[in-house]
């Protein structure tokens, strides 16, 4: 089979790991850097989701740079698999948790006039750094589940 761009051990699979990273770790940073965060079930989630989804795709980088190292693929279906169920797991949290909080932001801003107490601007950017991070985990489970159908 063809190497499909992205797939896991190529260089472009490890920029699609490396962008996961680098949002939901940006994500997870603008969040707490807001003041009373915590006091929300949405926005405390949008930072445990977003822990799971950078030690995931950190690992998962971790492995593709390793196998680009010693210029091995990683094209074991068993290997195939986990990655399918693991990226499907963690993209499927990590699109509830932005969600919830790009929903209670919305909540905040339109409908109660509450962001002049809260950093509400500083969460809709962790909103947006979750969904683009959701956005390139969709990618990578995209390939990775097309590589174990055909392979």
């Amino acid at each position: 089979m063809k190497n499909l761009p992205g797939m896991p051990g190529t260089a472009s699979g490890l920029v699609l790991r490396i962008g996961q990273f680098m949002f939901a770790g940006a994500s997870i940073a603008v969040m707490v850097s807001g003041r009373n965060f915590s006091n929300y079930t949405a926005f405390c989630y949008l930072v445990a989701a977003m822990g799971l989804q950078f030690l995931w795709s950190f690992g998962l980088a971790a492995l593709d740079a390793y196998a680009l190292l010693i210029k091995r693929g990683l094209r074991n279906p068993v290997l195939v698999s986990l990655f399918v169920v693991g990226d499907w797991v963690t993209a499927t949290l990590s699109l509830a948790a932005a969600c919830s909080t790009a929903g209670v932001t919305v909540l905040f801003d339109n409908d109660l006039k509450f962001c002049a107490q809260t950093h509400c601007h500083r969460f809709q950017i962790s909103a947006a750094m979750a969904f683009m991070s959701w956005v390139l985990i969709g990618l990578s489970s995209l390939v990775t589940f097309w590589l174990l159908a055909n392979g």
